[in-house]
């Protein structure tokens, strides 16, 4: 015999509402609810249970709430004179109570095929009365609670507090407005975003009838664990410092670097270093410092650039400031001087330009040149005589072909090819231009540094023949994502020294790619998803007053940039990371979804709870306790937070963060076997080893192609 839906709803009853608060409401359980299972909800499970759910009628539907605590209150009576009770203690029945945390609505949607359908929205708009009824969800109920929402479309994993019910998540939400995956080591973090992405492909190709599906994941992996977590899903892309097979090698050409990467590299002051940086950055990407030009074409580089610092020193005001600054004016005049050199191969018009030229720096030079007669000049200029000394330099410069267009400084960071020799003559020149060649020495040995380094040139040095649309077109994919959809760059064997500059290189040329491809496509984006692992490396809080930004501070700077303004530009950001409390805030921010994994630290424990903006005090507490492969998943891409276990992945498509195998090397006890079933021990050549780390090749010849034998050969055999 079926029960009416009032004898239904009378069977699921379990307390009634004793207390009410925006953020908490409390329950006095009845003395018939479960104390262990549930056994009238229609399949048998536990109650009462810590952060599961429980419902309210209200007049729009139930209110769902996740139950935070559950406790015995024994009412300690008073003694009252004439009553019958005088002297009664405990009642027969301690009173149970728990808590409840408010989450938003369950509304009845209909029937479809005869069953009952319901819709779950996140927000209350009318509390309870103290009084109204608490009742245990039925399987149909708890399933939409967890499953609600549109656009499900990729599943991650099951709740294990509502019934085993699938939990999905739509795209858009979750990489849309960044991710971040939080979690001690060892807790599933990897395993959580390889399957992110995995899943995510396995539901595109899937909706695309089996074809590839043009997606682009760039997955930056500082310590080597993805390199073959990507494979049987279609192509992958992998590259890393060594080149080898199913691996490309990492090309990030320093002509990329912008000038604040530049600057942070070779940690040039602001006051003289980083501006002859800058201009010689200029002057090298607009094809300055090249080979095989021509006198006029030479000469008509150098003009533009007196025209540029001329323009400069003027808006200063530096030939008229106070002294030494016109002092040093005058120094510059007569090093400016010294370069215009006559040459047989000038035209008439441009000699006579030329001799005009040296004639006014001649008249500004003399009277403030030191002479016996004039030991102590006035080195004060006037501004007429700038201004005419400036025309006059204009003058020159069209004289030898040169336009008003020419003298505008080209932008230090555009991408234009240039050579590490080239940069080194730039600064040099520039420096010696401005006079400052005695201040930029330090720097220059940075740059030298960086071009002798045999690590850096497969990185960044020997790169002459890479173009920037066929980096592009490897590194986020061709159209339609061709060549792949997942790129996997292994930064574990890049130089401590530039890791920091290579990271925010490749993040801020994905970011500039996909600003320009929305320009040029009429606002229309292009999904890309940028992964982050161990975030808290290079996304680390650094002092917003220091004057010289290092390398680290610099790739932080790109990363709160995406973070900002990536969604806007079709580049999601997911983080993973185990110290959340060493991450720049403004990244955390800007996260608009958390998958939480167990984190046992306190501090950061305490950043998770500032950071979560929903009323989950309940939930939360669990993060010191979550086992492997559960994580609590909140924010924009989840109706309503949800402990999730995920998805398990297959040992073959995991990232390489397994715990080390002390044991199996220790004993013997579980090591791989080979064809006759013997146990593969661990065995170790430091021999091998040092000459790899020493980059000595098998022949014994040095890597950089030099005729310099090296000190040790490498044994074959």
């Amino acid at each position: 015999m079926s029960l009416s839906p009032l004898a239904h709803a009378d069977s699921l009853r379990i307390g009634t509402i004793d207390f009410v608060s925006p953020d908490e409401i409390k329950v006095l359980l009845d003395i018939e609810a479960p104390d262990s299972v549930s056994l009238n909800t229609g399949t048998p499970r536990p109650f009462p249970r810590i952060n599961g759910y429980v419902l309210s009628p209200s007049d729009q539907g139930y209110l769902v709430a996740q139950v935070e605590w559950i406790t015995v209150e024994r009412s300690q009576y008073p003694k009252r004179k004439g009553m019958q009770d005088f002297g009664l203690v405990d009642l027969p029945y301690p009173l149970r109570k728990m808590s409840l945390n408010p989450l938003g609505l369950l509304l009845y949607a209909g029937e479809i095929d005869g069953k009952d359908r319901y819709e779950f929205r996140r927000g209350v708009q009318a509390y309870p009365s103290v009084g109204d009824p608490v009742l245990l969800p039925t399987q149909v109920q708890l399933r939409a609670i967890v499953e609600s929402g549109e656009n499900r479309r990729v599943k991650i994993g099951v709740s294990p507090l509502a019934a085993n019910a699938e939990v999905r998540i739509d795209p858009d939400r979750l990489f849309g407005r960044h991710l971040a995956v939080l979690g001690n080591t060892g807790s599933g973090k990897s395993c959580s975003v390889a399957g992110l992405v995995r899943w995510s492909m396995d539901a595109a190709r899937k909706a695309r009838n089996g074809a590839d599906p043009n997606a682009r994941f760039i997955v930056l992996d500082p310590n080597g664990e993805y390199a073959n977590t990507f494979t049987g899903m279609g192509k992958a892309q992998v590259f890393a410092v060594n080149q080898s097979e199913g691996v490309e090698q990492l090309q990030v050409p320093l002509w990329f670097w912008n000038s604040a990467e530049w600057s942070a590299f070779t940690q040039a002051s602001a006051k003289t270093q980083r501006p002859t940086l800058i201009q010689a950055l200029r002057s090298v990407r607009d094809g300055s410092v090249s080979a095989a030009v021509s006198p006029s074409h030479e000469m008509r580089r150098y003009l533009r650039t007196l025209v540029s610092t001329i323009q400069l020193e003027r808006n200063a005001g530096k030939p008229w400031s106070s002294f030494p600054h016109p002092k040093n004016f005058t120094e510059k005049l007569s090093r400016w001087r010294e370069g215009l050199l006559e040459d047989a191969r000038f035209s008439t018009s441009e000699s006579d330009a030329l001799t005009s030229l040296k004639e006014k720096l001649d008249e500004l030079i003399t009277p403030r040149t030191p002479t016996t007669t004039n030991r102590h000049p006035n080195f004060d200029f006037k501004k007429p005589e700038i201004d005419a000394l400036l025309e006059i330099t204009q003058a020159a410069h069209s004289a030898f072909g040169g336009s008003d267009t020419d003298a505008l400084p080209i932008d230090a960071d555009v991408p234009r090819p240039f050579t590490g020799e080239q940069l080194l003559r730039s600064v040099e020149a520039n420096a010696e231009l401005m006079g400052v060649s005695e201040h930029i020495e330090t720097m220059l040995m940075r740059i030298r540094t960086i071009l002798s380094d045999s690590r850096m040139k497969t990185i960044a040095g020997g790169t002459e023949g890479v173009e920037l649309h066929d980096w592009l077109s490897s590194y986020l994919g061709d159209s339609q994502a061709s060549n792949g959809s997942v790129t996997v760059i292994d930064l574990s064997l890049v130089p401590s020294e530039v890791i920091h500059i290579i990271t925010a290189v490749i993040a801020r040329m994905t970011l500039e790619a996909l600003q320009r491809y929305r320009k040029l496509n009429a606002g229309k984006t292009l999904p890309t998803v940028l992964v982050m692992e161990e975030a808290h490396t290079f996304i680390r809080r650094y002092p917003d007053d220091a004057e010289n930004q290092n390398s680290a501070a610099i790739c932080c700077q790109v990363f709160e940039k995406i973070a900002r303004e990536g969604r806007k530009f079709g580049l999601g950001l997911v983080l993973s990371s185990q110290r959340p409390s060493e991450l720049s805030q403004t990244v955390l921010s800007q996260c608009n979804s958390y998958l939480l994994h167990r984190i046992s630290n306190d501090r950061d424990q305490e950043l998770v709870h500032k950071l979560v903006p929903d009323n989950l005090r309940g939930l939360l507490r669990d993060l010191p306790s979550l086992p492997a492969r559960h994580a609590i998943l909140l924010g924009w891409a989840s109706e309503m937070p949800v402990l999730v276990q995920m998805s398990n992945l297959p040992k073959d498509q995991r990232p390489k963060s397994d715990d080390p195998d002390f044991w199996a090397v220790w004993s013997g006890d579980g090591l791989d076997k080979d064809s006759e079933g013997s146990a593969i021990e661990r065995t170790v050549d430091w021999q091998d080893i040092a000459a790899d780390w020493q980059q000595i090749p098998l022949n014994g010849e040095p890597e950089d192609g030099s005729d310099k034998p090296t000190t040790r050969k490498r044994q074959e055999g």
